[in-house]
Parts: structure tokens; sequence; C-alpha cells
């Protein structure tokens, strides 16, 4: 089950019990914020989260999560492998270099949770960061070019080892002065 609908079975389940994202917040400690997230399927909630919901909601993990169905994603994958596969794809773009980070999530799309979530962030984050070069690139007559450009080479490398480390450790991760160019993948 991905996150979109998953998302709308926390809603529909919500829903039957007649509470609001307020109330289901309350019973289980999450901000409603995040709720509203994982019911628009923003976000991929952890299996902690899935386990709070499932309980205020008065259902089984597995009836929340449809296993019968869906035995696919879950039962290819532990958290702690699907953690160490989006590590590795987010330091595909390490250069900046885009085709390795498309060909691995190519490879990669159908088996790894979440999967299409990093994608895009991953992908935003490298295209912003051609543009900015390319920018500088034209500054560079100015003088001003060079510092920006070399500024932009550290800067992306550094955002892609810290946002490895915090996947790989479940942290929510975070790719600054990106374009949202993908809304959707």
């Amino acid at each position: 089950m991905d996150q979109i609908e998953l998302g709308k079975k926390i809603h529909e389940l919500r829903k039957l019990k007649g509470l609001t994202q307020e109330e289901l917040s309350d019973r289980t400690g999450l901000s409603t914020r995040t709720i509203q997230r994982i019911e628009n399927g923003e976000v991929y909630a952890r299996t902690y989260t899935l386990n709070k919901l499932a309980d205020a909601l008065q259902v089984e993990l597995s009836e929340l999560l449809n296993v019968e169905e869906d035995d696919g994603l879950r039962n290819k994958m532990s958290d702690n492998d699907t953690r160490k596969w989006l590590a590795l794809f987010h330091l595909s773009g390490l250069f900046t270099l885009i085709a390795p980070s498309i060909i691995f999530w190519i490879i990669k799309r159908d088996d790894v949770p979440a999967m299409n979530e990093h994608a895009k962030n991953i992908l935003n984050f490298q295209l912003s960061m051609i543009i900015y070069f390319i920018i500088s690139g034209f500054l560079v007559f100015l003088i001003i070019g060079l510092p920006i450009a070399i500024f932009l080479a550290i800067f992306s490398q550094l955002m892609v080892i810290i946002n490895c480390i915090k996947v790989l450790q479940g942290s929510i991760y975070r790719y600054p002065l990106t374009i949202q160019i993908l809304k959707n993948i």
C-alpha cells in the first residue's frame, strides 16, 4: 500500500469513528499537522506512528495496512533495509549528476517503500543545484560567480551527506534552497 492509499484508509477509518483530526491527534499524541500530512499522502508514516494510529482507531495494524492484499512491499524489506537503500539513493546525488539518481530510482522504485517521495526531493535538489551552477557560470564575468560556485559545490556535497545520515537514522531530512520543479513522480 503506498502512502496515498494509506492516507485515504486512515481518513476513512477516522471518519467512520466520527473523529476529527484534532481528536485523533489528542488520542495518539501526534500533531494535527502530522495527521494531515499522513492523510494527504505527503509523508511516509513510520511503524511507530502507524501503531499509534491503529490503536487510536481501534484496528489492528495489519488491517490498517491491508497486509492480506498488499504483502509485497512490507514483506520484501525490513525498515532497516529500506533506510539503507534510501541512504544509498541520497548518496547517488553526491556529484550533482542527475543520471545516476534517475537510474537508481527506475531500478528500485517498486522495491523500496517511500522511494518516490525521496526521488522527488533528491531530483529537485539536483536540478536546483544545476540551475544555480549555470547562473554562477554567467556571474564569473562579474567576479562573484567563482565564489558562488565554490560555495554551491561544498554546500551540495554537505547536504547530500547530512541527509544520507539522517535517512539512515530514520530522522526527517530536508534539502534547503530547493526549487520544487518536480511536483509528482
